[in-house]
């Protein structure tokens, strides 16, 4: 009897704290994707101006990028580098994830909202998936650059023509666009399996890297041509930010960011009994004056 009871006592105790069970799994289709990318619009349009501070380092970075490629004669790179943005977006994305959950709550929606990202309790574990997810982009990188080597040698090219005519008008070149694009594919599907629900789940939740890559391959999985689906339509709209020199990317990037964070919303069930967290204590205000005591907080203390 006190074995019966002890056990009712735990699941009373499991079924009343969220954390303890694993997040629900819907079932979504097309519509949903559709809807996902509708809301998404509507917060870029919601905070344009925010959404574009975070993302305008995206844009600038490929045109040095470019830039730097085409100077140093390193063009067959310029490809893997920017198809490298749909392995980094999810991460990159941080910022937006806060600010379409603020919107979702009806609470203010500032730059400043943006990087309040840095204090949750689970920026640790999500430093720890972006890292994973930039070692899979090194190795992508790395993996693209062998593959035209194997195809072409080291001889280097001698411009963008030259370089296009290689690749669209000969065997090898066509040999490069079908193994790059099917390696490309299996690097992309990695990162979207790992990672299309896991970080808004950490800010979300507080989930830990683990639980946050194990849900998102439940979602996939329950999922999978939805989320294939997905996988095609972010691959669309990279390419075509990509095309007018990344420009735009400023606004496929936040669209895409917000659009995330919404699919996140549709795939999961919310939590039943979520457990709030201890408010946060203010930021204490000192003068500029005592700018050098500032860095030593204990001498303040043994002063006092």
């Amino acid at each position: 009897m006190a074995t019966s009871l002890h056990g009712n006592v735990t699941s009373m105790t499991q079924s009343g704290h969220g954390s303890t069970a694993a997040p629900v799994i819907r079932t979504i289709g097309f519509t949903e994707l559709g809807l996902a990318l509708r809301r998404g619009w509507e917060d870029f349009k919601a905070v344009p101006s925010h959404a574009i501070i975070l993302c305008i380092i995206y844009p600038v970075l490929g045109l040095v990028l470019a830039r730097t490629v085409l100077g140093y004669s390193v063009l067959p790179l310029l490809f893997p580098l920017a198809a490298g943005f749909a392995l980094l977006g999810p991460f990159a994305a941080l910022g937006l994830y806060e600010l379409s959950r603020r919107r979702e709550r009806g609470e203010q929606a500032t730059a400043w909202d943006a990087i309040d990202v840095l204090r949750s309790p689970s920026f640790g574990a999500m430093l720890g998936l972006g890292a994973l997810l930039l070692a899979l982009f090194g190795t992508w990188v790395a993996t693209a650059q062998a593959i035209y080597i194997a195809t072409f040698g080291y001889e280097g090219v001698t411009g963008i023509s030259d370089f296009a005519t290689r690749v669209l008008t000969t065997s090898q070149g066509w040999w490069l666009i079908v193994v790059g694009c099917g390696v490309g594919f299996l690097f992309a599907l990695v990162a979207l399996c790992v990672s299309v629900v896991s970080f808004p789940l950490m800010l979300d939740r507080h989930a830990g890297a683990g639980d946050a890559m194990v849900t998102s391959l439940r979602a996939v999985a329950r999922n999978p041509v939805p989320m294939a689906a997905w996988g095609l339509i972010v691959a669309a709209l990279l390419v075509a930010g990509s095309l007018p020199f990344f420009l735009g990317l400023a606004v496929v990037l936040p669209l895409l960011g917000h659009a995330t964070w919404h699919l996140y919303r549709l795939t999961l069930e919310p939590e039943l009994n979520p457990q709030p967290l201890p408010p946060r204590a203010p930021r204490e205000r000192r003068p500029a004056a005592d700018f050098p005591a500032n860095l030593f907080p204990w001498r303040r203390k043994d002063d006092a």
